[in-house]
């Protein structure tokens, strides 16, 4: 139930509606658009938003569906049930096209089964009978027009115009030909006269022919006559074609006789085709406002994420603006939201942003919010916002506004929501605020949900002091003196009447003079609120700043553990190798030892031959002495680096390549890793000095840069694995310094070129998109230029 009925144009609903329309393709689609309304049936709720949930994934993900001719075979169908009337040619195109339409959206179905199983229930136990349409396409053809040979008789009779036809051009040809040849004739050609070929004649020729004249020039200098052999002939013409018409007639009314059993199924067909304009209309609308289905419960009550107000969204996104996301939660613990705050601070949409989204999901439309917000089914929404002042009624404002709050204490319970804008007003605040209060109390004692919205401090004190009702504030730049549109939960706003009167420039001595009529308590709870609020601020701010610098803490640890995990690595090889090497040298150096002992026994111990094996093991000895490099000095003016150059760290063995220099900051590759040192702490060494497996790995890397393409084409893939290959792109691109990218998305119907933009647009290092140049591609090949 919804009170009063003009809340759908209150919140926008009609416009919604207004927009789902224009989405249609079919009047009968648009007739179903005016009928949506406001449902409390869960199960329905549920139906419908997954119905529009499927043809979105639809129109997103998956090839297009085979919709493209909606007639109004309902008013067809209808007809051909009256006995002896019968459908035209037009009218049979439009069924056959109709059923060409149902049979392949049938079978789109058929083939994928399974995957949107609440769309297959539109056309369940649906029969497909293509009897119909093989007995329309024997009659007519794909161009709406009757077959010659739709039956023998026609077939004959159009065989007979079509030489009758022949016979008379023939015929007058040869007259006209004979005229022309004896000066008979005036300038010009055959002519056409009442529908009859004429010839040209001068009027004093007139009688030298015999024929029927059909008309004559201005001057009468020239006669137009018909000759007696070609006028025999052009009525037998006109003959065959009333004949021709006849079996038309025949032939059209046998067909609609066979069409007349299958009328009931004409119309489920009709009813096919309709709700499928529906649904589809219903998909697009969603995917023009970034629409989401949300957790439906059968409860009253809602959580909403990352919401926004669709007429607003539509609005700003023409005007390259984003809007600001609302997050807020209406449950049993949290039943009515009171929201205070200044003038133009976005109270009002806020509400009826809530009121907009709780309408369109319980018509059985996606919102834009986030998936993860939930949405309740209420039975009640009653609505007061704006003035309702009647003349005819002698209602003023607060009279209408009571007369409302009348029917809300009497009616609402606790499956009701209620949207109230601000409460209490139109009258003397001193009544009107304990007035409202009452009314409130009383709301909150039926446990009914809702949001309200107030400039009163008697009822932001209420809110605070009361279980199930709790206060809210939209935030406010108090220095700057703008608003932020951010709704906040658990404290109320400050109205901030003197600072903004002293923004727009109100006199100082009227400002005074103002605030030393307001008692010093009320002063007080201002004065708090705005202090709190600041403050509040510039905790924002500051948690802000250190998530920020959080977020860089990580990622530098990230770096040095996969950096330090690097090194582990080298270390525990290089240790294996030495230690390999060392055994090695161990063993060659015994038998050296033994053989050479051996020698000097078997010599006797001769000098020469003594002489001999101690040189033989100095040469060993040399061979394996480690010979110390003496240490470099750091690069001096004269020994400046420059990108290219190979180093190494002075306090570890570690060896990389200059990337970049920075002032007094050196960017070395090391691997896949990147690290930044100062310029005293490296050492400039020869390539020659660098392992192979080090220069190998580099060079691995330089190779992948020079075939690497900033160029990919996605067309045919599904958005997913389109967004996916895209995403991988552009991390390489980035890492590699590339400053474009050509993405080849094709045309169609254009949704998987707005996904892409759409996508790139989030990230701040992409500068801007640009279409192909027209002979190129065009809209098909879009550009993303990067920072």
């Amino acid at each position: 139930m919804l009170y009063p009925k003009n809340s759908v144009d209150k919140l926008g609903f009609t416009e919604v509606k207004e927009l789902i329309k224009a989405h249609c393709l079919s009047e009968m689609g648009q007739q179903m658009v005016d009928k949506i309304q406001v449902m409390s049936n869960y199960d329905l709720i549920y139906k419908f938003l997954n119905q529009a949930n499927e043809f979105k994934n639809i129109l997103v993900n998956d090839a297009a569906l085979p919709i493209h001719h909606f007639f109004d075979i309902k008013t067809l169908a209808n007809k051909a049930r009256i006995e002896g009337v019968f459908l035209s040619e037009e009218e049979f195109y439009q069924v056959q096209a109709s059923l060409q339409t149902v049979f392949a959206v049938i079978a789109y179905f058929s083939e994928r089964e399974g995957l949107y199983p609440n769309l297959e229930a539109l056309f369940e136990h649906l029969p497909i009978e293509k009897a119909i349409l093989k007995k329309i396409d024997a009659v007519i053809d794909a161009k709406g027009k009757m077959r010659p040979n739709a039956s023998r008789e026609l077939n004959e009779i159009t065989m007979g115009i079509a030489k009758a036809e022949q016979e008379a051009r023939k015929k007058i040809d040869q007259i006209f030909k004979a005229a022309s040849g004896s000066g008979w004739t005036a300038d010009g050609s055959l002519t056409v006269r009442d529908g009859r070929l004429c010839i040209p004649l001068l009027a004093e020729n007139k009688r030298k022919l015999k024929g029927f004249i059909h008309d004559e020039s201005a001057s009468g200098q020239t006669v137009y006559m018909e000759p007696e052999e070609v006028f025999t002939l052009n009525n037998r013409v006109r003959d065959l074609e009333f004949e021709r018409r006849r079996e038309v007639v025949k032939i059209l009314t046998a067909l609609t006789d066979e069409l007349r059993p299958y009328t009931p199924l004409l119309l489920s067909y009709h009813s096919l085709l309709t709700k499928l304009d529906f649904v589809r209309a219903k998909a697009l609308f969603a995917i023009d406002i970034e629409a989401e289905m949300p957790q439906v419960v059968n409860e009253a009550r809602l959580k909403l994420y990352n919401a926004r107000h669709p007429l607003l969204f539509l609005n700003f996104k023409a005007e390259q603006k984003t809007v600001v996301p609302l997050n807020v939660h209406i449950d049993e613990g949290t039943r009515i939201i009171v929201v205070s705050g200044p003038n133009a601070g976005g109270k009002s949409v806020c509400m009826k942003t809530v009121g907009l989204l709780q309408m369109m999901v319980q018509a059985g439309l996606l919102i834009p919010a986030a998936e993860a917000s939930v949405v309740g089914v209420f039975k009640q929404l009653f609505v007061d916002i704006g003035d309702d002042q009647s003349i005819e009624s002698d209602l003023s404002t607060y009279s209408a506004h009571l007369s409302k709050m009348k029917t809300f204490v009497e009616d609402a319970n606790g499956k009701t929501l209620i949207l109230i804008d601000e409460f209490g007003t139109g009258t003397d605040p001193q009544f009107g605020g304990p007035i409202a209060e009452a009314v409130l109390e009383s709301l909150n004692h039926k446990k009914v949900r809702g949001m309200v919205t107030t400039h009163y401090s008697n009822l932001k004190i209420f809110a605070s002091n009361t279980e199930g009702i709790e206060n809210a504030s939209m935030l406010f730049n108090n220095v700057e003196m703008k608003p932020l549109y951010q709704l906040e939960i658990g404290k109320p706003g400050s109205s901030y009447a003197f600072e903004i009167a002293q923004k727009i420039g109100l006199p100082v001595n009227v400002l005074n003079l103002a605030k030393n009529k307001i008692s010093e308590g009320q002063k007080k709870v201002d004065t708090l609120l705005v202090d709190l609020e600041r403050e509040k601020r510039e905790i924002f701010e500051t948690k802000q700043k250190l998530d920020k610098q959080q977020r860089r803490v990580n990622e530098l640890q990230t770096e040095n553990e996969k950096l330090k995990s690097y090194l582990d690595e080298n270390k525990k090889v290089l240790i294996k190798e030495a230690k390999d090497q060392a055994k090695n040298i161990i063993l060659n150096a015994n038998k050296l030892v033994e053989n050479t002992i051996s020698e000097i026994k078997s010599s006797n111990a001769d000098k020469e031959v003594t002489r001999n094996l101690r040189e033989n093991l100095n040469i060993e000895l040399k061979k394996n002495t480690v010979k110390v490099e003496p240490v470099k000095p750091s690069p001096t003016a004269d020994e400046e680096l420059k990108p290219g150059d190979w180093v190494k760290l002075t306090d570890s063995e570690t060896t990389g390549q200059v990337i970049e220099l920075i002032k007094d900051n050196v960017v070395i590759a090391i691997g896949d890793l990147r690290t930044v040192a100062k310029r005293k702490r490296v050492i400039k060494v020869s390539k020659s000095s660098v392992p192979k497996d080090i220069r190998r790995n580099f060079n691995s890397h330089t190779n992948d840069l020079a075939s690497f393409s900033p160029e990919i084409d996605v067309r045919g893939m599904r958005t997913e694995d389109a967004l996916h290959a895209i995403e991988k792109l552009f991390d390489r691109a980035l890492m590699m310094g590339f400053n474009n990218l050509k993405i080849i998305h094709g045309k169609g119907d254009g949704i998987l070129r707005k996904m892409i933009r759409q996508y790139l647009k989030k990230y701040d290092q992409v500068d801007r998109l640009e279409d192909e140049h027209a002979d190129r591609g065009g809209d098909g090949i879009t550009y993303a230029y990067l920072k």
